[in-house]
C-alpha cells in the first residue's frame, strides 16, 4: 500500500484522533508527563475577525481622517486614587514577569510604552532597575507567588495590580523551570538557583472578596492612597467576578480572555480552560453598568489582540483600554524568521516556536542565557515596539472616524454586527444583515 495518502482515497484521517492527537498520545505514553509550553491557545475559538463595523455613509456621518481628531487619551484610576494614570493611547504592556523574560526584553518593552506614553507591567519575580528607569508609567503586579515582591519597590510604582488570575491558565499558577532560574532571578525571587519554581494559585493571605476589601485598603495606606489598585482576572465567571472586584474596592479591573499568552504552563490548562476573550467582554461590561460603575471602574481587555481591529472592538463592546502581551513580544522579535535556522537547530521553526520555559530563545527574549540576551538590543526592540503601537494606535481611529466618532472610547456595540451565529451570542451583537442578537428576546 502506498504510503501517499493524496494518491490514496481510501485513507481517511480521524477527526477525532487524527496525527496531532495521536502524537500527543504517543509523547504522554513515553514520557509520563504532561506537556508544559508557552505562548497562548492555539485551537481556533470566535474572536473579533468574527465582528464587523458598520462604517457611516447615509444614515451616519464619517469623520474626516486628516482634519478632524480623533481622541486616544484615557485616564485609568481616577475612582479612588489620588494620582490616576493618564495614558496617551489606550494599548498597554500586559504584565510579563523577569525571569520569564529577559532584563534586556523587560527594558526594551519599557521604553516602547513610553515613546508612545502609555503603560507597562512588571510580572511575577518583581521590578528590575532597567524596567522601572525606562518606563515612564510602570504598573506593579501584586501575585499570589509573592516571588520578588518589594514594599520599596511597590511605592516606586504608579500603579498596583492585584492577579487573581490569568487567562492563560485562570486557576492555576505560573511556572518557571530551573533553567531560567539564574543568580540573579534566584535573589530577586528568594529562591535557589536551578530549581523548578511553581507559583501559587491563590493568595496565601486571603479567601475571598470580603478579605480582598482588606488587602486593598492594606495596599492603599502603603501608597498613601495616591496610585490606583487594578484587580486581574482570568475571564471564566466574569459577570460574577467583576462585580465582586468592584465591591472590594478596584479602581480598575482587568480581564484576561483565553487566547491570553503565557511563560509556560500545562498545554491541557491553555487550551482547555477560561472563555474567548470576546465572550468575556459584554458579561464584564453588563456586570459594571448593573452597578452604575461602567467607566467609574475602567475595564483593561487582554487576551489575543493583534491589531487596531481588535482594539477598536474590544472598546466598541465597552472597554476602555486594552493589554497586550504575546504582540509585544513579535513586536521585541520573537519567531523573527532571521533567526530560523537557531529554532530548526532547537526542534523549531520561526512562527512556530512556543518552548519559552526551556530558556533557548534564539531572539534573546524568553530567556536568561548572557549569550542569547546579547542579542535583543533594547533601544532598537523599545523603538521596532513603539511603531507598532503607534499603527495599533492609527488603525484604531481610522475605524472610529468611520464610524463617525471623536473619540475612541465613543465607539458601541451599535457601531458591530457579527459574522457568525457563536459570535453574534457572544458579543451581544445582531447578525450581519438581520436584527436578531441569539439569546435575546424583543
Amino acid at each position: 500500500m502506498s504510503n501517499d495518502t493524496n494518491n490514496n482515497p481510501s485513507l481517511k484521517e480521524s477527526a477525532t484522533f487524527d496525527r496531532a492527537t495521536m502524537a500527543e498520545i504517543r509523547r504522554a505514553a513515553n514520557t509520563g508527563i504532561y506537556d508544559i509550553r508557552g505562548f497562548g491557545a492555539k485551537r481556533k475559538v470566535p474572536h473579533f475577525d468574527d465582528l464587523l463595523f458598520l462604517g457611516a455613509s447615509m444614515s451616519r456621518y464619517p469623520l474626516e481622517g486628516y482634519r478632524e481628531t480623533c481622541n486616544t487619551s484615557v485616564i485609568l484610576g481616577d475612582r479612588f486614587a489620588k494620582k490616576p494614570i493618564k495614558l496617551d493611547i489606550p494599548v498597554t504592556i500586559a504584565g510579563m514577569s523577569f525571569g520569564a523574560l529577559s532584563a534586556n526584553a523587560k527594558e526594551a518593552l519599557g521604553r516602547g510604552a513610553s515613546i508612545v506614553g502609555t503603560s507597562t507591567t512588571t510580572g511575577d519575580g518583581g521590578m528590575t532597575p532597567e524596567e522601572r528607569g525606562q518606563s515612564s508609567k510602570l504598573v506593579y503586579q501584586y501575585l499570589p507567588s509573592r516571588y520578588g515582591m518589594n514594599p520599596d519597590d511597590l511605592r516606586k510604582a504608579d500603579a498596583i495590580e492585584v492577579v487573581l488570575g490569568q487567562g492563560a491558565k485562570p486557576g492555576g499558577g505560573g511556572m518557571l523551570l530551573g533553567q531560567k532560574i539564574t543568580d540573579r532571578v534566584a535573589q530577586m525571587r528568594n529562591l535557589p538557583k536551578g530549581i523548578d519554581q511553581r507559583s501559587a494559585c491563590r493568595h496565601p493571605d486571603w479567601t475571598g472578596p470580603d478579605d480582598l476589601a482588606i488587602k486593598i485598603q492594606e495596599l492603599r495606606e502603603i501608597t498613601d492612597w495616591e496610585v490606583p489598585i487594578y484587580i486581574k482576572v482570568g475571564a471564566t465567571r466574569t459577570y460574577y467576578d467583576v462585580k465582586l472586584a468592584v465591591k472590594a474596592g478596584a479602581d480598575v479591573i482587568v480581564v484576561d480572555g483565553m487566547q491570553g499568552g503565557t511563560a509556560a504552563t500545562q498545554d491541557v490548562f491553555i487550551e482547555h480552560v477560561g472563555i474567548p476573550t470576546m465572550a468575556a467582554i459584554p458579561q464584564a461590561v453588563q456586570a459594571l453598568q448593573e452597578m452604575g460603575m461602567h467607566r467609574k471602574v475602567q475595564l483593561i481587555v487582554s487576551g489575543g489582540i493583534r491589531n487596531g481591529a481588535d482594539v477598536a472592538k474590544c472598546m466598541a463592546l465597552g472597554a476602555d483600554a486594552v493589554a497586550i502581551g504575546t504582540a509585544a513580544l513579535v513586536a521585541l522579535g520573537c519567531n523573527d524568521p532571521k533567526w530560523d535556522e537557531d529554532y530548526k537547530a532547537i526542534g523549531s521553526a520561526a512562527g512556530f516556536y512556543d518552548d519559552y520555559q526551556e530558556g533557548k530563545d534564539p531572539a534573546g527574549i524568553s530567556t536568561q542565557d548572557p549569550e542569547l540576551m546579547k542579542r535583543l538590543d533594547p533601544v532598537e526592540a523599545g523603538r521596532r515596539l513603539a511603531n507598532y503601537l503607534r499603527v495599533l494606535t492609527l488603525e484604531a481611529q481610522t475605524l472610529a472616524r468611520a464610524c463617525g466618532k471623536n473619540d475612541l472610547r465613543n465607539l458601541e456595540p451599535e457601531d458591530l454586527v457579527a459574522l457568525t451565529v457563536e459570535s453574534a451570542a457572544m458579543a451581544r451583537v445582531p447578525l450581519a444583515g438581520t436584527n436578531w442578537i441569539p439569546g435575546q428576546r424583543f
